[in-house]
């Protein structure tokens, strides 16, 4: 059994050792657990800013704002003194964001000026974006039709509560039906008829502000007033001819409609 090395030695020996493979200064006064500090830690995340969505653009060509639009349809409306010019206007007004949406061109009316009869739709479809007139497709075709055998052919005058083509012929909005009021009521003004026909459901509650379906408002006399209050008339909601196409059966409905209209408008006092 050799003898015990003095832990002197042993210390030297470690040292040359470790001198000799280039360590020559001790970096930490307390010993470091490599294991344990050569484990992965994944690095934090940076910390997540609240998003902040960008000032909204305005688009090329888009319309002002809602209540400025009304004003400025107000205004051109006012100031059209027959249909021709109100035409013109409503051409030439960029208040209703429907016109920077796909469609071609305004789409006003057709029929005679001084119409006792007003019908009112909604809004212009394909066929209608195409020609610059209401009411000329299918669902017009049938419309002519029913109008021509309760012998109102010639006194009418057919109109829509907004003046473009919806993208994707998608119904019309409140807001975009409210910037176009001002020239429906100027039209009505000018041709001055004695009793509105109310063409489906969104012609029906925008010009009565109701909320009913078409089958419970169809049928019934309403008094429509304008926004200023200076006009009132009688009016009555109806199906509109593009759901009879869909559904033949509700025809009947819709010629009883126009039958009921047609014996008013035409007694002689046109009472009630």
């Amino acid at each position: 059994m050799s003898p015990a090395v003095p832990f002197d030695r042993v210390a030297e020996s470690l040292l040359a050792f470790w001198a000799e493979a280039g360590v020559d200064a001790m970096l930490h006064d307390t010993p470091i657990d490599r294991i344990e500090a050569g484990k992965f830690v994944p690095p934090k995340p940076p910390e997540k800013k609240p998003l902040v969505a960008p000032p909204p653009q305005a688009r090329p060509g888009a319309g002002p704002d809602v209540a400025s639009a009304v004003a400025e349809a107000r205004r051109l409306a006012a100031e059209a003194q027959d249909l021709e010019t109100l035409k013109a206007a409503i051409a030439a007004f960029d208040g209703c964001s429907l016109k920077f949406e796909g469609a071609k061109q305004a789409v006003f009316a057709r029929g005679a000026a001084d119409a006792p009869l007003m019908v009112i739709g909604e809004g212009p479809g394909a066929d209608e974006d195409a020609r610059g007139e209401p009411f000329v497709g299918r669902a017009g075709q049938l419309l002519d039709k029913m109008l021509a055998g309760a012998g109102l052919s010639g006194r009418v005058l057919i109109t829509n509560t907004v003046f473009w083509r919806p993208p994707g012929n998608r119904a019309a909005s409140a807001q975009e039906q409210a910037v176009c009021q001002p020239f429906l009521e100027r039209a009505i003004e000018l041709v001055s008829p004695k009793m509105l026909l109310l063409v489906g459901a969104p012609a029906a509650k925008a010009m009565l502000k109701r909320d009913e379906g078409i089958l419970s408002l169809r049928g019934r006399w309403f008094e429509w007033r304008s926004e200023a209050g200076n006009l009132e008339l009688p009016a009555m909601p109806t199906l509109h001819p593009a759901f009879l196409l869909r559904q033949p059966a509700a025809k009947k409905k819709a010629w009883s409609d126009l039958l009921t209209l047609t014996e008013r408008l035409d007694r002689p006092d046109r009472g009630a």
